[in-house]
């Protein structure tokens, strides 16, 4: 049972997650924020820090857990929180080593390495797309004749459409295979990567907050275009929320379910990523990750159910055995998220100005918007409105990541 205050340290490799530390914070919780050199001078909320353990700009897993250690000596930890993809094993680690409840590596690993997750999801019976380890040159080249390309080339461990690369014929994956295997780092080679079959189709999000294995709050969203689109080529990143009473809606929800129970996630929050296929119509699993989604996604479920997904995560990792956490009443409503890269430093959205704007992004050489209404078809022509105009006024482009 959890005792109050707790001493709760939270990792972050990224600057995000300001709400998680306020509602610590403002439950009575001591916090200790763990990041790097170069992201300790970010915009935090400093009044709700207790304290704050900085590590060096290149520093490592095991850096970080002696970090944590030397602090544990006169702070000891009751709880250790990954408020970035990237920190999430390492959170794992640092609890396995002080012997901590919550997730540990070879749990936490399933949601932050896609060769693990896709083997996982398929002893559950997931539908998802075929895949194969980039490691075995006998393997790789058996699953290309089992499975017709189009082909996607994935690292195994960055999030989102980072280092994500389509081929079409067999003999460029192998020329992209020997330049994997040619890196001077053995991480960067191609057991480091994964094959799958490309599916084409709409892509979707569902974004969940877990209680004692089971999801109780779930909103779905649909992509504009496909987040590997966007990578390649550039363009306005959007999403809005499904009507409520759509069909697609409640099997992606049923989807998310089944995800979430076959990779026994227990409590927290998760951004799942599934894409209907064109070709028969279903719905197939593409990737989880135990964090909050990215790209304004937690303003824009907080836009539809005025429910803040940082806040609630907090909550939940913080109630105690004997009084679990319950959930506030939703509200009902559809939000909708605009994001791109800008050509200004600091993108002006002044002009931006009706009633439907719910948030505007501060962050240089991006632009973002994220809208609200109780109405699906205003947000929608209202999307399509401003998506034009962001082409016009702020778009930018930049080469497709490698790595974050």
């Amino acid at each position: 049972m959890h005792q109050t205050p707790l001493t709760i340290y939270c990792l972050a490799g990224f600057f995000k997650g300001n709400d998680f530390l306020r509602e610590c914070h403002d439950a009575g919780h001591r916090v200790v924020l763990v990041t790097r050199e170069k992201t300790a001078i970010q915009e935090w909320a400093f009044d709700c820090i207790d304290s704050m353990i900085t590590v060096p700009n290149d520093a490592g897993m095991e850096d970080f857990i002696h970090a944590v250690c030397d602090t544990a000596r006169f702070r000891r930890p009751d709880l250790v929180v990954a408020l970035e993809e990237s920190d999430v094993i390492t959170a794992a680690r640092i609890r396995e080593h002080l012997c901590l409840d919550g997730m540990w590596s070879s749990e936490a690993r399933i949601f932050r390495d896609k060769l693990a997750m896709r083997r996982r999801a398929g002893e559950s019976g997931i539908r998802q797309a075929a895949f194969a380890q980039a490691l075995h040159y006998q393997h790789v080249g058996e699953f290309m004749e089992r499975v017709p390309g189009p082909w996607v080339l994935k690292p195994r461990a960055d999030a989102s459409a980072i280092g994500i690369k389509k081929y079409s014929d067999s003999e460029d994956v192998w020329k992209a295979i020997d330049k994997l295997n040619a890196e001077t780092n053995p991480r960067e080679r191609a057991g480091s990567y994964l094959i799958e079959e490309f599916i084409a189709g709409e892509v979707f999000h569902v974004d969940s907050l877990i209680c004692g294995g089971k999801v109780v709050v779930a909103g779905a969203n649909r992509y504009g275009n496909e987040p590997l689109k966007i990578a390649v080529e550039g363009g306005i990143a959007t999403s809005i929320t499904l009507e409520y009473d759509s069909p697609i809606r409640q099997k992606l929800l049923e989807a998310n379910e089944a995800v979430v129970a076959s990779l026994n996630l227990k409590d927290g929050v998760a951004h799942t990523e599934f894409i209907k296929a064109d070709r028969d119509g279903e719905i197939y699993f593409l990737e989880i990750g135990a964090r909050v989604g990215g790209a304004y996604t937690a303003e824009a479920f907080e836009a539809a159910t005025r429910l803040n997904l940082w806040r609630e995560w907090a909550k939940i990792v913080t109630a105690p055995t004997d009084e679990p956490y319950q959930p506030a009443a939703e509200r009902k409503r559809y939000g909708a998220i605009l994001v791109s890269l800008a050509k200004q430093q600091f993108p002006d959205t002044s002009a931006y100005n009706d009633p439907e704007i719910f948030y505007r992004a501060k962050r240089e050489y991006h632009v973002g918007l994220v809208l609200t209404s109780p109405d699906p078809a205003r947000l929608i022509n209202l999307v399509e409105e401003y998506k034009s105009r962001f082409e016009r006024d702020f778009m930018s482009f930049a080469p497709q990541q490698d790595r974050p």
